[in-house]
């Protein structure tokens, strides 16, 4: 049975780097130097690196961590017209080859999910991937359908995932938000996975509408080498809101290979962690100071300055709680 692990010895410190394509570019945000291994946090549609900020500094405990905000989110400036899927793959993996990554544990979420399979499709040198709320269900690739489940998903998120989820649409804006949609909606992830010989771990929430049990069965039977998870209690952003858990399982996963049983597991309520991640009132004044100067980094291009928002977050984050 996985245990969760614990924050113990990661790095708070976030270095911010670019990794461009032409004149596009990804940014990539980066806490730790080494480990047993690396891994690399791509997104999803609309949103930004900072939806994994409670699972990379864990996952830091293992190794060096990368997690990616893609053009025309987080802030980053887009192209003039919509990036595909395999457009979004290529930049991943150029910003790969630029940080000198080899065989890095690939962890995506949402749309996320299509960009590290089709890339790892490509790539047989990828060993090893995760696909959090693999999206689009192909039984329900409709727009109007889509937009129902999300918000049967959001219904049960945290208030703190849904101020980040409405602060990256806002970033990210309705004009480009509608470019990219249509891209990920038409992707047939289905197809890929078959090609993809990375060993395989898919993550869903228990209230995941976007990601329902039948359709995470099918990913996980899909791909030759695979085994899948359901978090209880979470929905569609489960890495925010079961960080301990999903790193654990992540952890164990790359420790771990794959057997030849890929039935859907479900993880036992009482082995969740139950430890208070709220907020002391001092930490979440000092957490919103650092957000709002990532926020100026952000409309200023000022990569440094979003470094020292970053990482004054990360530190207010990892506080420990004072009485």
């Amino acid at each position: 049975m996985p245990r969760t692990t614990r924050r113990t010895d990661s790095s708070t410190e976030v270095s911010v780097t670019r990794v461009y394509d032409g004149s596009t570019y990804a940014r990539v945000n980066s806490i730790g130097h080494e480990g047993e291994r690396a891994f690399v946090l791509v997104p999803g549609i609309g949103v930004s690196s900072s939806y994994f900020e409670r699972l990379a500094p864990i996952l830091n405990e293992v190794g060096p961590v990368h997690a990616l905000d893609l053009p025309g989110f987080g802030g980053v400036p887009h192209p003039g017209s919509a990036l595909s899927i395999r457009g979004y793959a290529d930049l991943l993996g150029k910003a790969i080859d630029k940080l000198g990554l080899r065989d890095p544990v690939l962890v995506g979420h949402s749309m996320g999910t299509q960009i590290v399979a089709d890339l790892a499709s490509r790539r047989p040198g990828i060993s090893t991937i995760v696909l959090i709320g693999p999206v689009v269900n192909a039984a329900e690739r409709r727009i109007g359908l889509q937009g129902l489940r999300f918000a049967q998903s959001a219904w049960h998120e945290t208030l703190r995932v849904k101020v980040l989820a409405v602060s990256g649409y806002i970033f990210c804006g309705p004009k480009w938000f509608s470019r990219v949609l249509p891209e990920m909606m038409r992707y047939p992830i289905e197809e890929q996975l078959p090609q993809v010989i990375a060993h395989t771990l898919v993550i869903r929430g228990e209230h995941d509408a976007v990601s329902p049990r039948d359709w995470v069965e099918r990913v996980s039977d899909l791909v030759p080498r695979s085994r899948s998870w359901e978090m209880p209690g979470a929905a569609h952003s489960v890495m925010h809101a079961q960080a301990e858990e999903v790193a654990r399982l992540c952890v164990d996963h790359v420790r771990q290979p794959p057997a030849d049983d890929d039935r859907l597991r479900h993880f036992p309520e009482h082995a969740l962690d139950s430890g208070d991640d709220s907020l002391t009132l001092g930490q979440a004044v000092r957490a919103t100071k650092a957000r709002i100067a990532e926020t100026v980094g952000i409309l200023t291009d000022d990569d440094e300055m979003l470094e020292r928002g970053k990482t004054a977050h990360a530190e207010a984050l990892q506080e420990p709680h004072e009485g």
